[in-house]
């Protein structure tokens, strides 16, 4: 795999089903090189017999399709392509036409959802403060007035500001079947005008309320707590189900409409918490009720499944579908939830193993998923009804990348020097080796490697290294226990944790002890930049991207800095400066390079800068790699340019510092 090859790479988003599951809709995304954009469409797929895939529209960005409970439309973003163009709801009929937009809102929507008679859909959209974003065309960004800033949650990452353009729930009536295609959409109707986010809306069976997450407390601004709330579809009062005392998410109704799911930690102190599923009466007669164990279940979703829906009643009976977090791999499963307690018993697992379910859905007696691979970006599959097998792939959306090699991902296991057990992987390049050896941190810390196509992995050992992937202490998939173990203490157990886990794969006589460089992101590069200090005779250089290099400052500029530095650093202050990359940095001696986005707001670009100045006045061999308009997630949704820039530097800084056999 060569460094833009990932543009060959054809991911599935989350599936829809047709009202019988005899149809499935879903958006396939790649990235466009020539064109320097993302791209995607809407492909149909049956999903009860021989017959391929149909494309459905041409985009060019074209998301997250939601077919209606009656069958008549799917719903789905689309976006025109430009440069700052936001995406608007549309509708396609099902039975074939032209797509129409259903209303405009200046920074686009999001987030929507039918209603059970699919004649109403629950959506989101940023509201702008007037003569800001665009709203006013004689006011450019850099006339608008100045922003009055009164809380620390003001801003986001990949987005800016976010004080003045809150997201707010609208519902938005669907033209009729007698209604001429060209006929003008009612208004949307706003539901919510407060100043707060809220987010996932979601239907009662009745289709008479909506519930949704958002914060009315007053101190919303300046803590990360939010609560489920209950309007009516009409509009009126608000009700509060829950107890303002965790972050929620994934609000889903009961079948009956008697009961209110949903996924929490169940703790404002966050940091390294496994999330769990959670019931309320829809009448907020009784508190909310924990109903998974916190060491065996994680259902915190990542990356692209950050918008699945919990299904409740999909597969039959009082039960809730949903993925889960394990040991590197992502399982769907489904939970009993009856009302008694001694009769709920174990989940079923609709699919586990060496996999990553990205995306489900389940109607008319069929459920499908799409499942990734370390081999593959995600195909759609059914789950046979009769159990004969664990799934039947519907696509073959792998063919465009089939002629590009991939390696293997060798699982490792190893000893802490406490006795912690840690679990790994290698990606080694072909050959018998002696191969230079990448040790690469992900970012978090809770977060997991696992089981899923990693381009980062297979481009360097496609250029000869062997890559080794580690869960230290702090990642998720593994329990409660594991994610808090570093928290008020970060860089000591997880460090010894890393280096175990090299060291179990250096026992590989094909990988070279005494060529080893370190690498990672985000909290990856604040470990980067931690063992380049504390254990830099164990690496030639070091690779420190998008990194929390220095504790003190990024409590004031990181977009989440104000909750986050308390959480995982803790509060006294000599405990922190104990914990701080800056403080260390002066026992820093290997070569460097720090990577970093210009509008990076999660770690902002001084974390890159002041240790930079640091490197370069001990005159350490050191480079700054600046990217000019990205933000933290570069490597994962940055400019397809960008991206093979990226690992095109990557690559020559390893050819220069820590060469292959074949570059030596």
């Amino acid at each position: 795999m060569r460094p833009a090859d990932f543009a060959r790479l054809r991911t599935p988003g989350d599936p829809s089903l047709s009202p019988d599951g005899r149809l499935a809709v879903i958006a396939v995304g790649h990235a466009d090189l020539e064109a320097d954009a993302y791209r995607s469409s809407l492909w149909l797929v049956p999903t009860d017999g021989p017959g391929a895939p149909r494309r459905l529209t041409n985009g060019p960005r074209d998301l997250r399709p939601r077919w209606s409970p009656d069958g008549r439309w799917i719903a789905f973003l689309r976006a025109s392509g430009e440069p700052g163009a936001h995406p608007q709801l549309h509708l396609l009929p099902a039975g074939g036409g032209e797509p129409r937009r259903l209303g405009e809102h200046p920074l686009g929507a999001e987030s929507h959802a039918w209603d059970p008679g699919s004649t109403r859909l629950a959506y989101l959209a940023r509201v702008p403060e007037p003569g800001r974003y665009g709203t006013d065309p004689d006011v450019p960004p850099e006339k608008e007035p100045p922003r009055r800033i009164t809380s620390p949650r003001y801003k986001a990452d990949g987005l800016g500001w976010s004080f003045d353009r809150r997201r707010q729930v609208f519902v938005a009536e669907v033209p009729g079947p007698d209604e001429a295609g060209e006929a003008k959409p009612a208004e949307p109707l706003q539901l919510t005008d407060t100043d707060a986010d809220h987010a996932d809306p979601a239907w009662s069976p009745d289709g008479e309320r909506i519930v949704f997450v958002s914060g009315r407390h007053p101190g919303r601004h300046s803590d990360i707590a939010t609560d489920v709330l209950v309007v009516p579809a009409e509009g009126g009062a608000e009700e509060r189900l829950t107890l303002t005392d965790t972050p929620v998410a994934r609000p889903a109704f009961s079948p009956d409409g008697g009961t209110v799911f949903y996924v929490a930690p169940g703790t404002v102190e966050l940091a390294g918490r496994t999330t769990g599923l959670w019931s309320v009466p829809a009448d907020g007669s009784a508190p909310p009720t924990r109903l998974t164990d916190t060491e065996r279940y994680d259902l915190d979703v990542l990356g692209e499944t950050s918008e699945l829906p919990l299904l409740s009643g999909a597969d039959g009976g009082d039960r809730v579908m949903t993925v889960a977090l394990r040991r590197g791999a992502v399982d769907l499963l489904s939970f009993p939830v009856g009302h008694d307690r001694a009769d709920r018993g174990e989940p079923a697992v609709l699919i586990d193993g060496e996999v990553q379910v990205h995306g489900y859905d389940s109607r008319g007696g069929v459920t499908v998923a799409v499942v990734g691979t370390a081999g593959s970006a995600g195909e759609l599959v059914r789950l046979p009804p009769d159990g004969t097998a664990q799934f039947v792939p519907l696509t073959g959306f792998g063919e465009s990348y089939r002629d590009v090699a991939r390696q293997p991902m060798v699982e490792l296991w190893a000893s802490a020097p406490d006795g912690a057990e840690v679990h790994g992987w290698v990606v080694k390049p072909p050959g018998p080796g002696p191969h230079p050896v990448l040790l690469n941190i992900h970012g978090g810390p809770h977060a997991q490697y696992g089981y899923a196509l990693f381009d980062e992995a297979q481009v360097y050992a496609a250029a000869g290294y062997a890559v080794v992937l580690g869960n230290p202490r702090g990642a998720a998939g593994y329990g409660d226990a594991h994610g808090r173990a570093i928290v008020g203490d970060m860089g000591n157990l997880d460090r010894l944790d890393l280096l175990a886990t090299l060291d179990a794969a250096l026992a590989d006589p094909s990988l070279d002890p005494g060529r080893v460089g370190v690498m990672g992101g985000s909290y990856g590069g604040y470990m980067t930049t931690w063992l380049a200090a504390k254990d830099g005779d164990r690496f030639v250089a070091a690779i420190s991207e998008r990194a929390v290099n220095a504790v003190d400052s990024l409590e004031g500029t990181s977009d989440i800095g104000w909750f986050f530095v308390d959480a995982y650093w803790g509060t006294d202050p000599e405990r922190r400066r104990a914990q701080d990359p800056l403080d260390v940095a002066d026992d820093i001696s290997i070569p460097m390079l720090l990577i970093h986005s210009e509008q990076d707001w999660r770690c902002p670009l001084e974390q890159a800068q002041r240790l930079f100045v640091r490197l370069q006045a001990n005159g350490v061999p050191s480079e700054m790699l600046i990217f000019p308009g990205e933000g933290h997630e570069l490597s994962r949704s940055g400019l397809p340019s960008h991206r093979v820039a990226r690992f095109e530097a990557i690559l020559a800084w390893w050819a220069r510092h820590l060469p292959t056999s074949g570059q030596l």
